[in-house]
């Protein structure tokens, strides 16, 4: 059939049926789908027409989690079906053989609901059938097992338990599981470059989900019975009151993890149905200080290395939580950090220890706050001061007089992009001369995720996709305001799909002349297309035209243009070069950056 409808030739048949022969049971199809061949979407039309079926996407289902009670789990895998939709007493079912019509019969037989089959792409549907089976019953046992016998692998190094506590928890259950499942989550969740593990407490069911490349996903569904000790359990390794359930708590878990240390931040916080918890990871074997490999164009680079090697000044990094702004600054003290500088930093908290960096941790219920650290520091004879945030004026003030007085001063500041940090710094109420004078460049920054390099394919993106960028299939790079000096550096650090066309493109470029690339969705990428991240970057060099206008108290929009007069990249254009390049999706940069 798919060499009759042209989706494969002879040669590509050949190799499938081959690579088929390696995998027996495996259905021809699906075999195609992973090498690449054709894709879910083509097969899945074939089957339906020949089949005369009607066929779903299941991107776009939303399944309920009561219809999983309907069909077991043993029954769904052993089949590669999954419940996708109930109306009265006609229950939906998606299939990914057509031809085994008599799974049908059984399972109107087990569930007592008319079946209504329709067809889906095996490996979608096996995804799925993973995704909400195997997470809630079979995995966790799955993860019980791998774990057996490497409690030994995994050591609490500070805030051990006391016998007080340990007695608690095995009153509530039999404390050999639950430490096995508490270790499993963590050494799991570390082997898969999670960021935060959060435990999530709700009415009838109880969820683990991790962080990974900035996307929650769904790892487990341990059994409610549990739900009590679970959460014990990570409050006694952190040394929190488990007996106190009615407000937030703050603690910090210290593990080995094989042959590395792993700090976990812990956070506690009362729900309607019980405390939900959230670990952040702070792995420093994934603390990468090299700004080059985040994705900074060239220039951008050149200009923010040159703003943080002056002996005195302020460069200030922006940004959403989560966007990276910490490891930047972690980035440009290990750039700067030799015998001859004494750096100081006050955190909150500290999220990584550096050797040679005297690291403070802000405690503001005592009194430690960012201003009271930073008027101790210029105490200290001190040539670098890092600042966690600039949160009010008496902070924002002391770090401008620090700058002006040959210090070098590095800190955060909670904006959108690089040019309203100056108005969000004027609001403050501190002096534009000031200001002027102090900031040597501002950085604001964002992350996307990449396309996983596994099952990138080249794609046109649809009208739609494009007016979401604010641009049209005739729109030229030159009206994006891309310089000839920009397109040349994109060449420099693009994927080998992308550099072919890289070599001829121009300000001239139309939008419909670009490469687009996407993740089809891979074992390597669990499906998703995307795997890993990479930083968007908008660095604001201060020329004398900028501090100009920031003494005349110019516009967001007047300093904004004036900055990209002066050759700077935008956010969303260093998104529109990472296209280009074939790094990442332009959904993601349209998600992360305004035009």
């Amino acid at each position: 059939m798919m060499l009759r409808e042209g989706l494969l030739t002879e040669e590509a048949l050949a190799k499938a049926l081959q690579e088929q022969a390696n995998h027996p049971g495996q259905r021809l199809g699906l075999t195609v789908v992973k090498m690449g061949l054709a894709s879910e979407t083509d097969v899945v039309r074939m089957l339906a027409r020949q089949h005369r079926m009607p066929a779903v996407d299941l991107s776009r289902f939303e399944v309920d989690p009561r219809l999983l009670k309907l069909i077991p789990a043993d029954i769904a895998s052993k089949y590669t079906v999954l419940p996708l939709r109930r109306e009265g007493r006609q229950l939906t079912v998606g299939i990914a053989d057509p031809t085994t019509m008599s799974v049908v019969e059984d399972l109107t037989f087990i569930t007592r609901y008319d079946i209504v089959p329709v067809l889906a792409g095996e490996f979608s549907l096996r995804a799925a059938i993973e995704k909400h089976y195997e997470a809630h019953e079979i995995q966790m046992q799955a993860l019980l097992q791998d774990i057996a016998g490497e409690d030994d692998d995994i050591e609490v190094l500070e805030n051990q338990e006391d016998s007080a506590d340990a007695s608690v928890l095995a009153a509530q259950i039999d404390e050999a599981p639950v430490v096995k499942l508490i270790n499993a989550i963590l050494v799991d969740a570390v082997g898969k470059g999670a960021s935060d593990i959060h435990v999530e407490c709700f009415e009838h069911e109880l969820r683990v989900r991790y962080r990974i490349d900035g996307a929650l996903q769904e790892v487990m569904k341990p059994p409610m019975k549990m739900r009590a000790a679970l959460i014990s359990r990570i409050k006694i390794m952190a040394s929190l009151n488990i007996a106190e359930r009615r407000v937030p708590q703050d603690g910090r878990i210290k593990l080995k993890v094989g042959k590395k240390v792993v700090d976990f931040r812990v956070s506690t916080l009362p729900t309607l149905f019980g405390e939900k918890v959230v670990l952040r990871i702070l792995d420093k074997g994934n603390l990468t200080l090299d700004l080059e490999t985040f994705g900074i164009e060239p220039r951008a680079e050149r200009e923010f290395m040159e703003a943080i090697s002056n002996p005195y000044g302020m460069v200030l990094v922006t940004g959403p939580t989560g966007s990276g702004k910490t490891t930047t600054l972690y980035s440009a003290l290990s750039k700067i950090n030799n015998l001859d500088t004494n750096i100081m930093t006050a955190e909150d908290p500290v999220e990584y220890n550096l050797f040679g960096i005297n690291q403070v941790l802000v405690r503001t219920e005592i009194g430690m706050t960012f201003a009271a650290a930073l008027k101790a520091f210029l105490r200290q004879d001190p040539n670098v001061i890092m600042l966690g945030e600039i949160r009010d004026l008496e902070t924002g003030g002391i770090a401008i007089k620090a700058a002006l007085t040959g210090h070098m001063v590095l800190s955060t500041l909670h904006t959108n992009s690089a040019p309203e940090t100056i108005v969000r710094l004027l609001d403050m109420g501190l002096e534009p001369f000031n200001v002027a004078s102090a900031l040597n460049l501002i950085l604001a920054q964002r992350l996307v995720r990449r396309i996983c390099p596994k099952c990138k394919v080249k794609y046109e993106p649809d009208l739609a996709e494009l007016a979401g960028a604010k641009v049209k299939p005739e729109t030229t790079l030159g009206e994006l305001r891309f310089t000839r000096e920009a397109l040349d550096n994109a060449k420099l650090k693009a994927t080998p799909e992308a550099l072919p066309f890289l070599a001829n493109v121009s300000t001239e470029t139309r939008i419909s002349e670009l490469p687009f690339f996407k993740g089809r969705g891979c074992d390597a990428c669990g499906g998703t297309g995307l795997k890993g991240r990479q930083g968007l970057f908008e660095v604001m060099f201060m020329t004398p035209n900028l501090k100009k206008l920031v003494m005349q108290n110019a516009d967001v929009q007047v300093i904004r243009n004036a900055a990209i007069e002066d050759g700077m990249l935008t956010l969303r254009m260093d998104g529109w070069l990472k296209v280009l390049k074939g790094v990442t999706t332009l959904e993601q940069v349209i998600r992360e950056s305004s035009s």
